[in-house]
């Protein structure tokens, strides 16, 4: 199975142990997630599409996503540009962001559309988030779901995850729009029910999966924190409990790593059941550690 994940990958600042200190990292919602797949699937081929700029730090950047065994081959080079910063804040566990990204080179990632077809091509699964979406100017983000629209009717899985984030549109309308065009083009949505709730008014995790199955997923994994997760496969639903947890420190990318053992478990035709329980199993080692990336034990996760 070839994996490609297309998003923007953010020079991170988290909080280091000593307080007032933060540790530099990279991180962003689909590069986390193609992260924690390469390290429960180390024999799978997981590639990042994205742009970066020509300075240190997005070489840097480059260098880092290599490092980890991901492919680089479609990150493409903007001049002028750079890469986006946020920074992690923390209260009980629960975090809170800071961002620097009006320049970021990954805004311009889908302005060409031959190198994300051939990006396309070259994968046998695709995966996008809402903020995948958020940061493209209109007529990118068109040219992205019309490359994941043909992508799709060529035979390859479309994974999205909704990700919702107000701070990145310019107004609610254009965000709920734009995410539902995201999920018609997709086989497998893996949205949160917490953000699905406040902006879609969804009345259970059920409506939320209804709904992006209406517009089209075959498979719908809804994300509820500490309750059950709900998911639907066809005309099939069910729950599946989420074990409780003795502490959390940092729920940064805890959604991230969950949807990385789920697309494992499709990549090994695994029981959903099955997959759900490692994706929580995992999610709980990340909370456990600061910052997007945590190292994680593939053992501890397949129980």
């Amino acid at each position: 199975m070839r994996v490609l994940a297309i998003g923007e990958c953010m020079a991170e600042l988290a909080p280091a142990e000593v307080p007032g200190n933060y540790r530099l990292g990279f991180a962003g919602d689909t590069f986390n997630t193609a992260w924690y797949l390469a390290r429960l699937r180390p024999d799978m081929a997981v590639s990042f599409q994205t742009a970066i700029g020509t300075d240190a730090i997005s070489r840097q950047l480059r260098e880092a996503v290599a490092g980890c065994g991901i492919g680089t081959d479609h990150i493409r080079t903007v001049p002028d540009r750079t890469v986006g910063l946020y920074l992690i804040t923390l209260t009980n566990g629960e975090r809170s962001f800071s961002y620097w990204r009006d320049h970021s080179a990954a805004r311009l990632l889908a302005d060409d559309a031959a190198a994300l077809a051939h990006a396309m091509e070259e994968a046998d699964l695709v995966y996008f988030s809402g903020i995948t979406l958020a940061i493209l100017a209109p007529a990118a983000r068109k040219t992205l779901l019309d490359a994941l629209r043909t992508a799709r009717a060529a035979g390859k899985r479309i994974a999205f995850d909704p990700n919702l984030r107000p701070r990145l549109w310019s107004d609610m309308g254009e965000m709920t729009e734009t995410i539902m065009q995201g999920a018609a083009v997709c086989d497998i949505a893996l949205p949160s029910f917490e953000d699905e709730a406040r902006w879609f008014d969804d009345a259970d995790p059920e409506a939320t999966a209804d709904r992006y199955a209406a517009a089209g997923a075959e498979t719908v994994v809804v994300k509820n924190g500490s309750d059950p997760v709900h998911c639907r496969q066809g005309d099939a639903q069910g729950t599946y409990p989420v074990p409780p947890l003795s502490s959390v420190i940092d729920t940064t990318a805890a959604g991230d790593s969950f949807n990385a053992a789920i697309l494992a478990g499709i990549a090994d035709d695994s029981p959903m059941e099955a997959s759900i329980a490692r994706a929580c199993r995992l999610a709980g080692q990340v909370v456990q550690g600061r910052g997007a990336l945590v190292p994680v034990d593939p053992a501890r996760v397949d129980g």
